[in-house]
């Protein structure tokens, strides 16, 4: 590891396949606490190459506990985090909306990192306990279309670095790594980002896999689609700036979106959208957010036509039904 620092603290890039044995070593307990939060911060200093991102991809899923829920043609919805918003659970809240709206979700997620509450945090606070269990999942998924993919349990290096993630408390490359990870290798995913960089790195990386994508931006900085701004949108086959107002909602504030100080402050928010009893501004956010997730699924659709599907899921009930369910199988 010694020589792998200095290599990176002259500046220089890692090629792929030496990301790759870097990302196995750490699973396998190779390295110390110090040197690994070593390597963290020389990747806060600096953007990660295309290379980079997918040696350590290719280790993260050659040693990943698999759940091969391909038959289903799910879709995630995840942002890497690290934006520093503090926003209530988002893409959490949209994935369930968009279950609701009829289309199957493997939802792949973790423990808030550098947020009060990660998509884990806000399940948990309901009394789900996290599975591998493959019959388990799919029932999930039958009866619920969403399953919930803890990543420390499908993954042996995000397990291995968590407590140093957290001891760190700043957004780090595990962030990035999290959402091309996904163990189920979802058929669908929208990807939200905090900077443009990332997204052309993330464009370019799901552009190889042939992924059927969309990564998102806030101009303004958020790792989802915020209202709080225009906001850009990168797909398999166009780049294009929205305005909120273009779309028929009213421009929100940060301090809308805002999840509180506790996990279970999140959890409240998180509830009262799905019920339909939260703010515009919080139900609007969702709504955006699920409603490009279907036009993935569905390209032929028009957003406007995304936008009605994905608020029809709220106010009718549906997707606060399948979240009941979901909580009722899995606890």
């Amino acid at each position: 590891m010694k020589k792998v620092l200095y290599k990176l603290f002259e500046h220089q890039f890692l090629g792929r396949e030496e990301a790759r044995e870097i990302l196995q070593n750490i699973a396998l307990g190779k390295y110390n606490d110090a040197q690994v939060a070593a390597l963290i911060t020389v990747f806060l200093m600096r953007n990660i190459s295309v290379e980079e991102i997918l040696g350590f991809q290719e280790a993260l899923l050659d040693m990943r506990v698999k759940a091969d829920l391909s038959d289903y043609h799910p879709i995630d919805i995840v942002g890497t985090g690290g934006d520093g918003k503090n926003t209530f659970n988002i893409s959490t809240t949209a994935c369930f909306t968009v279950a609701g709206a009829g289309f199957p979700v493997v939802k792949h997620g973790n423990y808030g990192a550098t947020s009060v509450s990660g998509a884990s945090n806000v399940i948990e606070q309901h009394g789900v306990k996290f599975t591998a269990d493959i019959d388990k999942l799919r029932r999930s998924m039958d009866h619920c279309n969403i399953a919930y993919l803890h990543a420390p349990l499908f993954s042996p290096a995000m397990k291995a670095v968590a407590p140093i993630r957290k001891m760190l408390g700043v957004r780090t490359f595990f962030n990035m790594l999290g959402p091309l990870v996904n163990p189920s290798m979802p058929t669908y995913q929208l990807l939200g980002v905090y900077n443009l960089p990332l997204m052309r790195l993330y464009s370019y990386t799901f552009q190889k896999s042939g992924s059927k994508f969309a990564v998102v931006h806030s101009i303004d900085g958020y790792d989802e689609i915020s209202l709080t701004s225009d906001f850009k949108v990168v797909d398999t086959s166009s780049e294009k700036i929205y305005t909120p107002e273009s779309l028929g909602f009213a421009r929100c504030k940060e301090e809308d979106l805002y999840g509180g100080d506790t996990p279970e402050a999140a959890a409240c928010i998180f509830d009262n959208v799905l019920s339909n009893k939260a703010t515009a501004a919080q139900t609007n956010c969702v709504v955006v957010n699920a409603a490009f997730a279907i036009q993935i699924i569905h390209p032929e659709k028009s957003i406007e036509e995304c936008i009605a599907m994905a608020r029809e899921s709220l106010e009718s009930g549906s997707a606060y039904s399948k979240f009941k369910q979901f909580v009722e199988l899995n606890s």
